[in-house]
């Protein structure tokens, strides 16, 4: 027998402990909780040994899952950097640029914009890494990742990208409609996004940040992420808290409309945090400084 399990297995277990949960890992490789759950068995029917103590909650590694979960970590990241040396030989120039980020940010923030950057480097590759996670790690190969938070990280170099702006929005469509049936903002649908991530203000928090007597609230629609959110409240099924990130553009384009609610700015803001272990540096930094002349521009 193989002494090595299948690649795909130890995939799985990677993906459990650093996601925090098998239900987090199986939405990250989009796949069903149980596939998940079958891959752990079949992982530790492989090497002969339990990997996780089950009887806690979390399940937490045991010890011959700190050994496995550590030399999957390391050999990874091995993996990453050999295969970004062998890549640096075929483009010696370094005009490729990894990005990690949300896939809110990344569609409704970032994507629109490197349209016009590509037209002024038009030699400069820019990919783009979606992540579940709130703050995008920085994992080898990687040369930036957008965050939205304080700016205190330590594993790059951080510039700040813009700051946030929070305005309830809705459709036009939306407003018209309550118009004609005699309602108000007092008995419209809010659209909630349900994230455990404090930084990110939800509406209990912007009404009473702002003063706002609560409303709605009991008739609102829910969702997991703002991408979800965002589209709900572009198809005119109710109102959203708006981030300048995530529903700017709409705005400008009036596919989108305030809804007459102040607009409330965080404490928190987007940032560039460059890799310490970039290879291509340079480049990186021009598109991080491109970046945030967009921003200011906006």
């Amino acid at each position: 027998m193989d002494r090595l399990p299948p690649l795909r297995l130890l995939t799985v277990f990677e993906t459990v402990q650093r996601a925090g949960s098998a239900k987090a890992a199986a939405g990250e490789l989009n796949v069903s909780l149980s596939a998940v759950s079958q891959s752990l068995k079949q992982l530790e029917a492989h090497i002969g040994a339990p990997l996780l103590d089950r009887s806690t909650r979390p399940a937490s590694l045991t010890e011959a899952g700190a050994i496995l979960f550590r030399a999957v970590v390391e050999n990874r990241e091995r993996l990453t950097e050999a295969l970004d040396d062998i890549r640096a030989l075929a483009d010696p120039t370094g005009a490729t640029v990894t990005v990690a980020c949300t896939m809110g940010f990344a569609t409704y923030w970032l994507m629109p914009r490197l349209e016009a950057f590509y037209l002024e480097h038009p030699d400069v590759a820019v990919n783009v890494l979606t992540s579940v996670q709130e703050t995008p790690l920085l994992a080898p190969g990687t040369d930036i990742a957008m965050r939205y938070g304080d700016g205190r990280w330590e594993d790059g170099a951080v510039e700040l990208l813009f700051h946030e702006r929070v305005e309830p929005v809705c459709a036009p469509s939306y407003v018209r409609r309550l118009k004609e049936t005699g309602g108000s903002l007092g008995t419209a649908f809010l659209i909630h996004v349900e994230t455990g991530d404090r930084r990110w203000i939800s509406w209990p928090d912007y009404l009473a940040r702002t003063g706002q007597k609560a409303a709605g609230s009991a008739k609102g629609l829910r969702f997991s992420n703002y991408v979800q959110a965002t589209q709900a409240a572009l198809s005119g099924h109710g109102v959203m808290l708006g981030w300048r990130a995530i529903t700017g553009d709409h705005v400008a384009n009036r596919q989108l409309i305030p809804a007459g609610l102040p607009p409330l700015t965080p404490n928190n803001a987007y940032h560039a945090v460059l890799s310490h272990r970039s290879r291509n540096r340079e480049t990186a930094e021009m598109l991080a400084e491109w970046l945030k002349e967009a921003a200011d521009r906006e």
